[in-house]
């Protein structure tokens, strides 16, 4: 389809100035790596979104959901057709003891909103760097908490553009996955069903967490986070420690010296080089301890 027949066609759809052409998307992923995306588009409302879809889908130009890029490797040649990001749905607001936040929200805004309001229950998401969308679709977690212990329901769209509000456990939520990926649904809208608390007992929770998180992660250097889920009966980073890969990598790419479980882009590396170092980890710690490494991290795009 012809390229400026697209560009009339969103600017029927999308507020001036919420959709990019040709955008690097190493400006919108936590590791700084990616090629370019096609058409970056970046809806303002629940309506957006729906139309949106529905033109891909009318349309048949493939279609990619980008959270916060915090998950997420994008290979060097991009990605083609559209890029949705739902960046702009940020509300966070509160009815009864419940949390409800957008999905372009960070789950870490929802963690201190609930401090505000003396609500425990999402204390162990002050340190996920995420979007909400993303920590359903992930079932993120940290420290002992994840997304389904508070998760009450989510608003939802699905490939045709239509919305639900779905509970909690229509969404498969396990160690670190979902069947959101699977049914093609896109996360609008979370609410957390939480507790009341005390605010002096609830910050002194996050202030711990926050201690911990920044005192043992890389948070100097782009990253994609944690980059392998824990494999039953071990620790991903202990392995890694153990195998002796840290301050190893390819190019610009490398195993953190300060925690064995992350891998940074310490010198303006490519995607290339940084998946070329998670396939090294995985090799070495198989070789070494019979052990396979799964990915926790998303690959997306093309070489």
């Amino acid at each position: 389809m012809d390229k400026q027949f697209i560009i009339k066609e969103l600017e029927q759809i999308l507020l001036e100035g919420h959709f990019l052409i040709d955008e690097p998307l190493k400006n919108h992923t936590y590791t700084k790596l990616g090629g370019k995306a096609d058409f970056f588009v970046t809806p303002s409302t629940v309506e957006e979104v729906q139309a949106v879809i529905r033109y891909a889908n009318q349309t048949e130009i493939p279609f990619t959901l980008l959270g916060n890029g915090s998950n997420v490797i994008v290979r060097d040649g991009g990605i083609r057709g559209i890029v949705l990001s739902l960046k702009q749905l940020t509300d966070i607001y509160r009815e009864g003891n419940k949390v409800i936040a957008g999905s372009g929200a960070r789950i870490i805004d929802a963690s201190l909103f609930s401090l505000q309001e003396s609500l425990t229950g999402l204390e162990f998401a002050c340190g996920i760097p995420g979007t909400v969308g993303g920590a359903l679709y992930m079932n993120a977690g940290a420290y002992g908490g994840e997304i389904k212990d508070c998760l009450e329901s989510a608003l939802i769209v699905d490939q045709e553009g239509d919305i639900y509000r779905l509970p909690a456990e229509s969404f498969g939520l396990a160690y670190r996955t979902s069947n959101i990926p699977t049914k093609n649904y896109i996360v609008l809208e979370a609410t957390f069903n939480l507790e009341p608390g005390k605010y002096e007992e609830i910050k002194a929770v996050i202030d711990d967490l926050t201690y911990k998180r920044e005192s043992k992660q890389p948070l100097e250097y782009p990253s994609c986070g944690s980059v392998f889920k824990r494999p039953p009966g071990y620790f991903a980073g202990k392995l890694i420690q153990d195998c002796d890969l840290q301050g190893k990598g390819v190019g610009g790419a490398e195993v953190s010296t300060k925690h064995a479980g992350f891998i940074v882009n310490k010198h303006n590396a490519t995607a290339t080089e940084y998946i070329a170092v998670i396939e090294m980890v995985q090799r070495e710690v198989k070789a070494r301890f019979d052990v396979e490494l799964e990915r926790e991290v998303r690959i997306l795009g093309e070489d």
